[in-house]
């Protein structure tokens, strides 16, 4: 089992800056891809970013590809999820999940554990 806890969501006003944390405990941090997802009122939960198991390999979603930023810490078990130029369309409840396949997958039944979520409020 892994347990996953987000933090750092928050109300910004648009063009400001938030940076999420997703800090892990139970298996083994580094042999888990990790990815952020988030959900809309209303809407599906969409895929946002990944991150492979060494922090080498990373991918986006082109709705925030050049504004967020995903980078992990295998020694503090954490992740992180650094998004600047936040629009009000970046609303949503946003989750770490962990893949113990280690693949990059934007598709969330792919994902293992998740988080319980944090908010993030982008006013305009």
């Amino acid at each position: 089992q892994v347990q996953l806890v987000e933090s750092g969501g928050g109300l910004v006003q648009a063009g400001g800056s938030l940076r999420l944390a997703c800090a892990t405990s139970g298996r083994t941090f580094s042999n888990y891809a990790m990815g952020w997802f988030r959900q809309a009122p209303g809407k599906e939960r969409e895929f946002v970013s990944v991150i492979g198991r060494n922090g080498i390999s990373t991918y986006y979603a082109n709705s925030v590809k050049g504004r967020f930023t995903i980078s992990r810490d295998n020694a503090k078990n954490t992740v992180f999820l650094q998004m600047n130029s936040l629009k009000p369309e970046d609303t949503a409840v946003y989750y770490c999940a962990a893949d113990r396949v280690g693949g990059y997958y934007r598709d969330p039944s792919r994902y293992d554990y998740w988080g319980q979520g944090t908010q993030v409020t982008v006013s305009s």
